[in-house]
């Protein structure tokens, strides 16, 4: 299956090295890194409220966690690695696709990451109340694409070893897999979910699915649904029309039935109206 189609409404044609999408993305990662630091706020005050905590997403109907905690890192390091990965695989996936879509899979790769971890700590009630925080799940998204899109592409660990891209993302999720079984305090089932999701978008062209049932795309398709019925009906209607004339030519109009002169009365109705 061709997994990649390029996305032509919308798209971002420009080379440079920072695309709109991706640039964007890392001053809000970086400044909502920086600015609770340089204010002096509660970190774990803030993280309450805008990581992910999952008592909270739903309990407490605090339903911008999915999004929002997509936006926090807790160190430098955690946040340097996230944008250099953003950076390195994600805008050339931009560049492909356009701003509007790389944006769509970046949010529903990374919200639904959240969500799959959501999930998973309602069987752990140690997890409930930690909060997540951190691009990461939506990060493995854009791995999981760009192995899809880009297999053969080489990528040299640590600068000096070269391993081709779907190899590397296969041992990254394998090493993640294996460690969800000994907690170390990473949300790695946040991980997994955005891996998958990034997998499902793309095998079954979600995003050419999300266009099709956008709001306006639907009133579209009602409509032209309700002008194809009224056109069919319009057809029948002529043929029954065209039917009963021969018969009056035959037999005369005073030997019509009741139904056939009503119809012939319904068609002069309709008629009327269109003119």
């Amino acid at each position: 299956m061709n997994y990649y189609r390029p996305f032509s409404q919308g798209n971002y044609s420009g080379n440079s090295m920072f695309p709109p999408a991706i640039k964007w993305i890392l001053l809000l990662n970086v400044g909502l890194f920086l600015g609770p630091r340089v204010f002096y706020f509660d970190l774990n005050t803030f993280h309450q409220l805008f990581g992910l905590v999952p008592v909270r997403v739903f309990g407490n109907l605090f339903f911008w966690q999915p999004v929002t905690y997509l936006f926090l890192h807790g160190s430098t390091w955690h946040l340097l690695m996230n944008m250099f990965i953003l950076w390195m695989f994600g805008a050339e996936l931009e560049r492909n696709w356009g701003t509007k879509e790389f944006l769509r899979f970046y949010f529903i790769t990374g919200i639904c990451a959240g969500l799959v971890n959501v999930l998973f700590a309602a069987f752990n009630p140690a997890a409930r109340y930690i909060p997540i925080i951190g691009a990461s799940g939506a990060i493995y998204g854009i791995l999981v694409a760009y192995a899809v899109l880009f297999p053969d592409r080489l990528v040299y660990i640590y600068f000096l070893i070269p391993v081709k891209v779907k190899f590397m993302v296969i041992f990254l999720i394998v090493i993640e897999f294996l460690s969800t079984y000994k907690p170390d305090g990473v949300a790695h089932f946040a991980h997994l979910g955005g891996a998958l999701m990034g997998f499902v978008y793309l095998k079954y062209n979600l995003r050419w699915r999300f266009r099709r049932w956008s709001p306006v795309d639907l009133m579209r398709r009602i409509k032209a649904e309700q002008m194809a019925k009224k056109r069919e009906a319009g057809e029948k209607i002529m043929d029954e029309v065209d039917a009963i004339l021969d018969k009056i030519n035959q037999v005369g109009y005073e030997n019509l039935s009741r139904k056939e002169k009503k119809i012939l009365e319904k068609a002069s109705d309709k008629l009327s109206d269109h003119q």
